[in-house]
């Protein structure tokens, strides 16, 4: 997308101004998970790039920000309005689900935007960490069909044993129908003694294992997961794979520590994809009879390819990925007064401040001092940062090449065969290279680019850490700018919690090798790799290592905090200004910006302090009954309310504000046409010549308040929508509703025979 057209009138890009949007809608915390310009490839193969991607759960969105002058067909040419349709066209043939907004929507109806994200992507959504770059799972297939029969099972648990000694997290394994397949995973979940999860897809399936670990898992809760049954929080949870896949948000990705996929050859279908790339368990074991010979490896590739993938720790531990050592060089340049969203440098004043001579030289000097035989990739902040990098670097007579999504891909291809060969020793870039492309030969990074993005500072990281023939480790060079404590850019020492630096110190490693490491620091010597490169084995600095994004990340915002108890927002906000309520971190987005959070404890003594009621998704349904069987009545409005919602809410709980209107309307006019009491003589209702803006201010201000205030009812104003709260919709069963209605007849007949006695 051009320049210009990321830019809006405050001078601040499209880019940071949807990140501030998402930020507002989810918390500042939440936009961590968001990935700029995130490379695929489209159906030709050709290099693409999102303009943001995002992982909901299981579900994977991508994000366009359009400006009209590029997508206008009548503006723009043919041949470029195809292109894009063909771009789109091809993230949802990878399964993803894409949303598009203007700049100039997001710059006049900021509000909209805001509530279009809440609608697609939900009130609560379950954001996840982007791991496409990290190695699958090591795992392996045991066929039980040629074990002994008296003793396959024992050897099938040997078997599952030495995978887990050996840091493999994923197995398939393979019994004759009949020969007690399930009682195998049920004996290895028992040894492993984690909480698990069992997934089938019948409910026959379901029912055998569920009386299987009552049987022989003594002393922990089994509970089922199938169709009304909801048994989410015992020790073993036995669920039909549609239940599960439909209730991802009622669980967390880390609460089992051992799944088992029964009929594993099921496993393509969408629906355990769904629960396979969801939850990340210690160990996942897939059982099958005695599939097709032909069949194995794409099975046992689905599991691993699906389900989570390593952290970049554990890979580097059991030798998926290669050890990294680390060396900081300080910079003169303060980014203090940058200003900055959740994640991301105001890109002018971050270029104002390190598009700057002697940050660039500094770049370039520990290249040439350090690794100017080596292949490095330098990180830099823009496409003209890398050129100026690169052409610093030729002048210093070492080949080095600038590379970006905006060349032409015949030279960009021609750029990194060179440097995969070793005649390009530095390979400047911004944006290519964070992902689709890969270079296990590659020896160095410079992290160049300062970024308050984990998902964007793992990316490039990944991009060094392949194994390749002789590369002891990876070096990483990260340039340390000054910061405030709240706009501090992403290091090796930040992103590993590692408060103590040696210069070329192992920062991840297995056991062994940083022992070994370990070793020769506490006596002053340097280990092999980086013996002629000139630092101190005797140095040390202490790193703060302090990062808001993660500890904002176990607490409660502001919004949550709101949604969690039976006080209105008004009210929340208000001791909050008065100092009632004292959030545990406040973090200064700007001058007259900031996001507050609070920890578990402080919700629950405030709740206490003031009477409320603590709201969580397993309660708030009956809390919504309850309300409604306690429905206090000064008028006939909620009642009417409710009747309204039941009969236009569609299957996610979203009814027109319009058609409540029309509802109310019928419903009075009829009484009046009826010869009945209509309301109170003050009601406009009753007086009647209103408008539907009347009913309309009348219906938000009285029936629905008390709702909203409790969390129960939202209105989308910008979208004219009221939303009945998803986690009690969709708990809501036929004979809830049905309840509901009588409840609301009841409550009207009561209401009503109040005037009667009157007369």
């Amino acid at each position: 997308m051009a320049e210009q057209a990321l830019r809006s009138a405050s001078g601040s890009s499209a880019e940071d101004l949807f990140i501030e949007l998402f930020s507002e809608t989810f918390g500042a915390e939440k936009a961590g998970y968001l990935y700029t310009q995130y490379h695929f490839y489209d159906i030709y193969q050709n290099d693409r790039f999102a303009d943001f991607y995002i992982e909901n759960g299981s579900q994977k969105i991508a994000v366009e920000i359009d400006d009209e002058a590029s997508h206008n067909p009548k503006l723009v040419s043919q041949n470029k309005f195809c292109d894009d349709l063909l771009k789109q066209n091809s993230m949802i043939h990878l399964g993803w689900d894409v949303y598009r907004w203007a700049v100039r929507q997001m710059q006049i109806q900021p509000d909209t935007v805001k509530d279009e994200l809440r609608v697609f992507l939900g009130n609560t959504p379950m954001f996840r960490e982007v791991s496409d770059y990290l190695p699958s799972q090591k795992g392996k297939a045991i066929d039980g069909s040629s074990l002994e029969l008296k003793e396959h099972q024992k050897q099938a648990l040997e078997a599952l044993r030495k995978m887990r000694e050996n840091h493999e997290t994923i197995a398939l394994l393979y019994h004759a129908t009949g020969t007690g397949k399930t009682v195998s995973a049920v004996s290895d979940a028992i040894s492993v003694g984690k909480r698990t999860l069992f997934i089938a897809h019948t409910h026959e399936l379901v029912e055998q294992a569920y009386e299987t670990f009552r049987r022989l898992w003594k002393g922990v809760s089994v509970g089922k997961y199938v169709d009304t049954v909801k048994q989410s929080n015992t020790f073993v949870v036995c669920g039909s794979v549609q239940s599960v896949a439909l209730n991802l948000e009622h669980f967390k990705e880390n609460d089992f520590g051992y799944i088992i996929i029964d009929e594993a050859h099921h496993a393509s279908a969408d629906t355990y994809q769904k629960v396979l790339a969801y939850f990340k368990p210690e160990f996942t074991l897939g059982l099958t009879a005695t599939p097709e010979r032909s069949d194995d490896k794409n099975i046992l590739d689905i599991f691993k390819n699906t389900a989570h993938k390593l952290d970049i720790q554990t890979a580097v531990e059991i030798g998926e990925l290669v050890p990294v050592r680390c060396i900081r060089i300080h910079t003169n340049i303060d980014l203090t007064k940058v200003r900055f969203n959740s994640v991301q440098y105001n890109i002018r004043d971050l270029e104002s401040k390190i598009f700057v001579p002697e940050r660039n030289q500094l770049i370039v000097d520990t290249f040439m001092e350090y690794v100017s035989t080596k292949r490095t990739v330098v990180f830099c902040a823009s496409v003209k940062h890398a050129e100026q990098i690169a052409g610093m670097i030729r002048e210093r007579g070492v080949n080095a090449a600038a590379v970006s999504g905006s060349m032409k891909s015949s030279e960009r291809k021609e750029f990194l065969a060179k440097f995969q060969k070793g005649d390009i020793k530095a390979l400047c870039a911004c944006d290519l290279l964070n992902e689709g492309w890969d270079c296990p030969e590659t020896e160095v990074l410079f992290m160049a680019r300062p970024t308050m993005s984990k998902v964007l500072y793992t990316q490039q990281l990944g991009r060094g850490m392949r194994l390749a023939e002789g590369k002891e480790s990876l070096l990483v060079f990260d340039f340390v700018d000054n910061a405030s404590q709240y706009n501090m850019p992403y290091s090796m020492h930040r992103l590993f919690k590692l408060c103590e630096y040696k210069p070329g110190k192992l920062v991840l490693g297995t056991k062994l090798q940083k022992a070994a490491d370990d070793e020769l620091y506490a006596k002053g010597e340097k280990p092999d790799a980086i013996i002629d490169f000139p630092v101190s084995a005797t140095d040390y600095e202490a790193v703060d290592v302090f990062n808001w994004q993660e500890e904002a990340e176990g607490m409660i915002s502001q919004m949550e905090f709101i949604r969690r108890v039976d006080a209105s927002s008004e009210t929340v906000e208000k001791y909050i200004r008065e100092g009632e309520i004292i959030p545990d971190l406040i973090v200064p987005i700007s001058e007259h910006r900031t996001f507050k959070y609070f920890t578990e404890e402080t919700l629950e003594k405030t709740a206490e302090k003031f009477g409320w009621q603590l709201i969580n998704d397993e309660n708030r349904k009956e809390i919504f009954m309850e309300m409604i069987r306690q429905m206090d009545m000064s008028y006939s409005y909620k009642p009417v309310l409710i009747k309204a919602i039941l009969a236009n809410a569609d299957a996610k709980g979203r009814i027109k504000l319009d058609d409540i209107v029309s509802y109310f309307r019928n419903y009075y006019e009829d009484r009046r046409n009826s010869g009945l009491v209509v309301e109170k003589a003050n009601s406009i209702f009753t007086k009647g010549g209103y408008t539907d803006k009347d009913a309309q201010r009348n219906i938000l201000s009285n029936p629905f308040k008390r709702f909203e205030d409790m969390q129960m009812l939202r209105h989308t104003k910008t979208l004219g929508i009221i939303e009945v709260e998803p986690t009690v919709w969709k708990n809501l069963s036929d004979g809830d509703k049905e309840e509901i209605l009588n409840i609301c007849e009841e409550k009207l007949e009561s209401y009503y025979r109040r005037f009667d006695q009157k007369r």
